[in-house]
C-alpha cells in the first residue's frame, strides 16, 4: 500500500523560530570558522615570524580591501560563534531553557552580535 503525501522541500515557506535560527547559523558559522582556518593560521604565522614581517602585514592589511573584508569576515563569523556558543552553554546548564526564555536569548545573541560586528568593522577599518 503506497500513499502518496505531498512534500515540500522549499525551505522558504518554512517559518523557523529564532531559537532553530540561532542554532542553525551557529553550526553554519562553525563550518566557515573551519574553512578559514588555514588563513587565520597563515595570518597567525607571518605576524609572529619577527618586527619587520608583523609590520609588513600590517600595511597589507592597511591597503588591502580584500584583507580586510576577509579579517572583517572571520571576525564576524568568531563573534556570533563565541556569543551563540555561549548561550548554548549557559542552556546546557538548565538556565533559560524555557520557550520564552530561550525566544529573549536568540533575539538578544542577533542582536548583540550585530552591533558588536559592526564596531569590529568600524575598528577594522579605522
Amino acid at each position: 500500500m503506497c500513499i502518496k503525501q505531498p512534500i515540500n522541500l522549499d525551505l522558504t515557506k518554512f517559518h523557523f523560530p529564532p531559537m532553530a535560527l540561532v542554532s542553525i547559523c551557529h553550526r553554519i558559522a562553525g563550518f566557515i570558522l573551519f574553512l578559514c582556518m588555514p588563513l587565520m593560521f597563515y595570518l597567525l604565522h607571518r605576524s609572529t615570524l619577527s618586527e619587520t614581517s608583523f609590520w609588513n602585514l600590517q600595511q597589507l592589511l592597511i591597503h588591502n580591501h580584500w584583507l580586510k573584508i576577509a579579517v572583517w569576515i572571520m571576525v564576524s563569523v568568531t563573534l556570533f560563534h563565541l556569543f551563540a556558543g555561549i548561550r548554548h552553554l549557559i542552556m546546557d546548564l538548565g538556565v533559560w531553557e524555557s520557550l520564552r526564555e530561550g525566544r529573549i536569548t536568540a533575539y538578544m545573541v542577533f542582536v548583540i552580535s550585530f552591533i558588536v560586528i559592526i564596531l569590529a568593522g568600524v575598528w577594522i577599518w579605522w
